[in-house]
């Protein structure tokens, strides 16, 4: 598979299938990379890419800062991950494409489309994240791994993330840079260098910026309401994928389609189905 620079960060990518352009965005918290399409828990029953590439061109990445993508330390934002996309679809010498965000994922799908709805022709949002379980835990993670930093310092982190290959989610005192770290010596070097008060006060403002309300994160909603782009919104219903989160997102998208599906009612047959007459509708 190969790899791109976008704003400065290498991006791996994947192209499959043929039709309309289709831009995916992982799904998997912090550890959104391609794969998790098919091995992480309902996308794994539903085995989405089994189905869509038959009708359309899948754009698939890992996210900056997962799976093989580069970083860059800094006070991440929605629209910073929406700009790698658009980076991609640029290198594709793609104008416009469908969007399809899948748990976090969906935030960046939101942001892009207040970003650049010249370019978003419709969206999926499925099984967006948020809810005030979501956003505790999220601080709780980013908590935990300002205690390690100010304990162990930065090169403590290093060596922690090295000597395993759990992601942020699964052990937060390595933070959301932990995949880099194990992906270059040249990253890890600078990282354990930083000054320890710039880098958490860098991680407060990047949990500022993601983790902000109790309802989607993603784009404002003012921004959302002033939207005409069709929206398929696909609920969750646990901790981190908040009914109520899909239930703002179809309040602030006029129009929005919401499929009010269980998730025990999902299945591979209905979910493709669903998704695929939804996208190929030219209205």
């Amino acid at each position: 598979m190969p790899f791109i620079e976008i704003d400065g960060i290498s991006t791996h990518y994947q192209v499959v299938g043929d039709g309309p352009p289709l831009l995916m965005f992982s799904p998997g918290g912090f550890d959104a990379r391609i794969s998790k399409w098919s091995d992480l828990g309902v996308y794994k029953r539903i085995k989405l890419l089994d189905h869509l590439p038959n009708h359309f061109t899948c754009i698939l990445f890992d996210r900056r800062e997962n799976g093989q993508s580069g970083g860059r330390v800094e006070a991440t934002t929605w629209p910073d991950y929406a700009r790698q996309g658009a980076g991609l679809l640029d290198h594709l010498g793609i104008e416009t494409a469908h969007l399809l965000g899948g748990c976090m994922g969906c935030c960046p799908v939101s942001a892009f489309a207040v970003a650049y709805p010249q370019r978003v022709r419709k969206m999926v949002l499925f099984w967006p994240v948020g809810g005030p379980n979501y956003r505790i835990s999220s601080q709780n993670r980013f908590a935990e791994h300002a205690d390690f930093v100010q304990a162990e310092g930065l090169s403590g982190v290093v060596t922690l993330v090295r000597s395993h290959d759990k992601n942020f989610s699964a052990d937060p005192r390595g933070g959301p840079w932990g995949q880099p770290i194990r992906n270059s010596d040249a990253f890890a070097r600078d990282y354990a260098a930083l000054t320890p008060s710039d880098y958490l006060a860098t991680l407060r403002r990047m949990l500022a910026n993601l983790i902000d309300r109790d309802t989607a994160p993603g784009a404002e909603p003012e921004a959302l309401m002033a939207l005409n782009i069709p929206s398929l919104i696909i609920p969750g219903a646990d901790n981190f994928h908040a009914t109520s989160a899909a239930r703002y997102l179809q309040e602030c998208l006029s129009g929005a389609d919401y499929w009010d599906v269980t998730p025990d009612d999902l299945t591979e047959g209905n979910a493709n189905a669903r998704l695929i007459a939804f996208l190929s509708d030219a209205r």
